[in-house]
């Protein structure tokens, strides 16, 4: 009985940790170098699927590396949990992760 109590409960603490997102399409804000980052995150079966920046007053050729490199490993990683900044970029990559983070707490 205590084995199948054990059991239960661990398979309940993992389906909690693997909990989905819910899905469609939800937006959110970070703060950048220059200004707020606009990104709509869209969930597909309870994962990330997609990331696009909507809006952003950084330099074009600045948001482009964390837009190229961030946005993969953030879809990839299913959020952003133990990503890191880009060189050369780190306030736009603060940025695109806190917009988002903020997406994603829409999500859940």
């Amino acid at each position: 009985m205590k084995k199948l109590v054990l059991l239960l409960a661990s398979v309940g603490l993992m389906t909690a940790a693997q909990a989905a997102y819910k899905d469609g399409t939800f937006e959110g804000e970070g703060e950048g170098n220059h200004g707020k980052i606009t990104v709509a995150v869209t969930v597909k079966g309870g994962k990330v699927a997609d990331v696009k920046v909507l809006k952003h007053t950084e330099t074009d050729m600045i948001i482009q590396a964390p837009i190229d490199n961030l946005i993969p490993e953030i879809v990839k990683n299913d959020g952003t949990k133990g990503l890191e900044t880009i060189a050369g970029a780190t306030n736009s990559s603060k940025g695109i992760i806190a917009a988002v983070n903020a997406a994603l707490a829409k999500a859940q």
